[in-house]
């Protein structure tokens, strides 16, 4: 986690660099804010990601002899099949819909949505796949 940390940090500093080019070129105050927050972020990740590779012990992907089967292993669970993500991504994309058009629809999507939620909150309390 080494090298993701470096990466963001100088990162950081690039995006600085172009922020304060942009300002002084621009004059233009949105962009210039919107690249100092981008800064910001940067540098917020790139500082946790070296805060936390000082306590964790050292991954392959810090050795430079390492080969890509040193990092194999168990990712973790994935669901082998919902429907729960379908039924959140229609009622989020009428839920955007009611923006756009008007907001009467967010009537519509809520309950949508909602099924979502709960139906992937508890995917696997009940059904066949209860004990998963």
């Amino acid at each position: 986690m080494k090298i993701q940390g470096k990466m963001f940090i100088w990162l950081s500093f690039f995006i600085l660099a172009m922020a304060v080019l942009y300002g002084v070129w621009a004059k233009e105050p949105v962009g210039t804010t919107a690249l100092f927050m981008a800064f910001g972020l940067a540098i917020m990740v790139g500082y946790y990601l070296a805060f936390t590779a000082r306590r964790v012990d050292a991954m392959a992907q810090d050795d430079k002899e390492a080969d890509v089967a040193d990092e194999a292993g168990e990712v973790g669970f994935f669901s082998p099949h919902s429907w729960q993500p379908l039924s959140l991504a229609l009622g989020g994309a009428l839920a955007f819909l009611a923006v756009a058009l008007d907001w009467w629809l967010i009537y519509f999507s809520l309950p949508i949505i909602l099924i979502g939620v709960w139906g992937w909150v508890f995917e696997y309390y009940r059904g066949e796949n209860q004990n998963q």
